[in-house]
């Protein structure tokens, strides 16, 4: 047995619990990890209110966490590039979550070496956004050296990476945060800094190539004038697409679902000539491998805004739903 954070059902009030769970079978593919430090995301607790259900059914008991560093204890018959005593990284996959543990099995494909310069709480803060960033301008938009990009929430886990590997790829850089952070964010790389407190990014700016939304439906609208004809807007926070539908194999019904809530915006969107795009990061070991060397390299800096001790995993998610954290938050584990 093992000693792991508990969800037992879904609920905004819903509490995790620490509890014994068995140990995580290993498969032929699989290496056995032991936990160092997790990162907690807004993902964790939007899976824990049930507003992820019909997108990620999950079963309970339920052990969260989708960022992990640590060490690998064992590997699996199929295993070639790892080896135990190796320290480790990864975002896992989906349905093989659950860092908020002692141990937990990931595939070989999603996991990568930890940077050499970071410690354990350092490295488990960049999995999840390192490749939500890498995946939106990287892969999806493309991004190349003097387009212009508007990445909403600059001080958010996203938002701090997303400003440097655009910065990296040659990207002009705007950004909104709130008042107390604009210096800060400024000090990221960010070009153009809008206080949102004070002003309306959708009155000063324009022509911009790329726009990545974190925010909500009404931020998503007013961002399409931002955009330039031919522009991408790319939505990390919804709605989802027919699209997107498709890639994750969804059932038709699910596919239904997301037509009708994504309706709205792409007709916007095409009739400005914008394209419109639904991102739900995917585990990617070879990708993380990437941001490994942009780490080690001095181009891309983690954030760590707070650490909390394993036994206050629910109070560190607690306190990342305030929206309130300045970077990303941290379970130190062992």
């Amino acid at each position: 047995m093992m000693k792991a954070m508990i969800l037992d059902r879904y609920g905004k009030k819903g509490r995790m619990r620490l509890g014994d769970m068995p140990e995580p079978k290993l498969e032929k593919n699989e290496v056995l990890v032991q936990v160092h430090a997790a990162g907690v995301n807004p993902l964790d607790a939007l899976i824990k209110s049930g507003e992820f259900k019909m997108l990620l059914p999950y079963r309970f008991p339920l052990v969260l966490g989708h960022d992990v560093a640590g060490v690998v204890v064992r590997v699996g018959k199929r295993v070639k590039k790892f080896k135990p005593g190796d320290e480790v990284y990864s975002r896992p996959e989906d349905f093989r979550i659950g860092a908020f543990a002692e141990l937990i099995a990931i595939k070989e494909d999603s996991l990568a070496i930890k940077p050499k310069a970071l410690t354990m709480e350092e490295a488990a803060s960049i999995p999840l956004v390192g490749l939500t960033a890498w995946q939106a301008l990287v892969e999806t938009a493309k991004l190349k050296k003097g387009q212009k990009i508007f990445i909403q929430a600059g001080s958010g886990g996203v938002g701090i990476t997303a400003i440097q590997l655009a910065k990296h790829l040659g990207a002009f850089v705007a950004t909104t945060t709130s008042t107390a952070n604009v210096e800060w964010v400024k000090r990221l790389g960010a070009d153009i800094v809008i206080d949102y407190k004070k002003d309306d990014f959708e009155k000063s700016l324009y022509g911009y190539d790329v726009v990545l939304n974190s925010q909500d439906g009404k931020t998503l609208e007013k961002s399409l004038s931002v955009l330039k004809s031919g522009g991408k807007l790319i939505s990390i926070s919804g709605p989802p697409t027919p699209e997107f539908a498709d890639a994750i194999k969804a059932p038709w019904y699910v596919k239904q679902v997301m037509r009708f809530l994504s309706a709205g915006i792409r007709s916007k969107a095409k009739r400005l000539g914008v394209n419109y795009s639904f991102l739900f990061m995917k585990a990617n070991g070879g990708q993380l491998q990437q941001i490994t060397e942009l780490i080690d390299s001095g181009a891309i800096h983690t954030v760590v805004d707070r650490v909390f001790s394993f036994e206050s995993t629910q109070e560190a998610l607690d306190y990342v739903e305030t929206g309130r954290a300045k970077g990303k938050v941290v379970v130190k584990i062992r």
